[in-house]
């Protein structure tokens, strides 16, 4: 039987293991990127590359190194104010629209912190994993957030510059086909929902307590929406029909002028996608993204359906693993792709992550956390929709049934697509 302390040495080692590998993609993700790329803010809903670096690095700086490490020394104490995000425990903090006019520090000067404090962290790592394993495993996740986070705002960014920018060549794709849409009856009544507290892997705060949840009979779509379909909604005056839309979505769809999903353009009957290897030809058996609640609920509206709740999906997922779908395995091409056809729900993870018609609140008996921490979800229970399942650009790993994402109903630059429910 291994002793105490070789336990301690194994948990150890495997925490400063997963620490270089989520922190060693990152870097590699912004490689391509010049100065000017890392720092320019495209609208206030994206942050640059560069204040993802850093902000990351800022959370284990101040909330391992400093608060768990005697002597610790930041790196440079004007920072905080410039990378911290939104715990208002932690003082006052550079306004978030303006992250874009950070031209100091340097892409180099935030590569170099980044540097700094991942070495500070594993020459403390006996220490930290020890006494805050848990917040060590929480920053980790919250960094892979990021990661996704970084590559949808680098590819808004680069859909602004006319000269058609890439991040990473195209790949070449064969022909696919859209696997038959069809109906997949699910099993109703009573359900365990949410992360069990003490089940052994991570999960966020909001996804816990676990609970029971009543399922009314009903059935999902085996596939999400493809972007073939999307085009007869548009063709069918999808954009144009009020009787479809949500009174506030409507409303959006008007002022904004919405005819089509954000990086869609159509010339000469020919459709196109923005992708972060450049503009390519729109795939039809692909599934649609980058859509708002809004739209989604108007597509589920003209289709005679609706959109699953968050726990028909959690239901559904909760014996599929994880780890399979189109995810983010490294630098390079990220897209959604056709899922392969098969018996029973395709893509239930990766892909394209999902909307479904659950508004965002808290489970039954949920509590914050004290401290700064506690600001990580909760204060954002409001005004905002729950998504499942992941996408393209969620790093692999990063993923299980019960977790929930959330957006406000107009946003749509990341990876947003839906998938059909119906009554039974």
């Amino acid at each position: 039987m291994a002793s105490r302390a070789q336990v301690a040495e194994a948990c150890s080692a495997d925490l400063a293991d997963h620490f270089q590998s989520v922190r060693s993609l990152s870097v590699d993700l912004a490689a391509p990127l010049s100065d000017a790329d890392a720092t320019v803010q495209s609208m206030p809903d994206a942050s640059p590359a560069k204040w993802h670096l850093a902000h990351t690095t800022w959370f284990f700086e101040t909330f391992l190194l400093r608060d768990h490490v005697p002597g610790y020394v930041a790196h440079d104490e004007r920072w905080a104010y410039l990378f911290n995000s939104y715990y208002e425990a932690e003082g006052p903090r550079h306004p978030r629209p303006h992250r874009g006019l950070l031209t100091r520090p340097t892409l180099a000067e935030v590569r170099d912190y980044r540097a700094r404090v991942d070495e500070a962290v594993l020459n403390a790592m006996p220490l930290l994993a020890e006494a805050c394993p848990d917040l060590l495993t929480l920053g980790l996740h919250h960094e892979q957030q990021h990661q996704e986070l970084m590559l949808t705002d680098l590819k808004h960014l680069f859909s602004c510059n006319p000269l058609d920018v890439a991040l990473w060549p195209a790949q070449p794709r064969g022909h696919s086909d859209t696997p038959a849409a069809r109906w997949i009856e699910r099993p109703s009544g009573l359900v365990e929902v949410g992360h069990a507290d003490g089940a052994g892997a991570f999960a966020f705060d909001n996804e816990q307590p676990r609970h029971p949840h009543y399922l009314a009979p009903h059935a999902l779509a085996n596939r999400p929406v493809s972007n073939g379909e999307w085009r007869a909604f548009i063709e069918d005056g999808g954009y144009r029909t009020a009787s479809l839309w949500l009174s506030d979505g409507w409303d959006w769809c008007n002022r904004e002028g919405i005819g089509r999903p954000l990086y869609w353009r159509e010339s000469g009957g020919v459709w196109e996608q923005f992708s972060l290897s450049g503009w390519q030809a729109l795939d039809d058996a692909d599934p649609v993204t980058h859509i708002s609640f809004y739209e989604a609920d108007a597509f589920a509206s003209w289709s005679g359906a609706r959109l699953p709740t968050e726990q028909e999906l959690e239901a559904a997922a909760q014996g599929a693993d994880p780890h399979t779908g189109i995810q983010l395995d490294g630098p390079g091409p990220v897209a959604p792709r056709c899922p392969e056809d098969g018996p029973g729900l395709l893509s239930l993870f990766g892909n394209v992550w999902e909307w479904t018609g659950s508004a965002y609140r808290p489970y039954p008996g949920f509590r914050t956390a004290e401290g700064a921490v506690g600001e990580y979800n909760g204060k954002f229970m409001s005004s905002q929709f729950v998504l499942k399942g992941g996408s393209c650009a969620t790093p692999r790993g990063h993923m299980r049934a019960s977790y929930r994402n959330f957006f406000h109903p107009h946003q749509r630059w990341q990876f947003t697509g839906l998938r059909l429910a119906k009554d039974c």
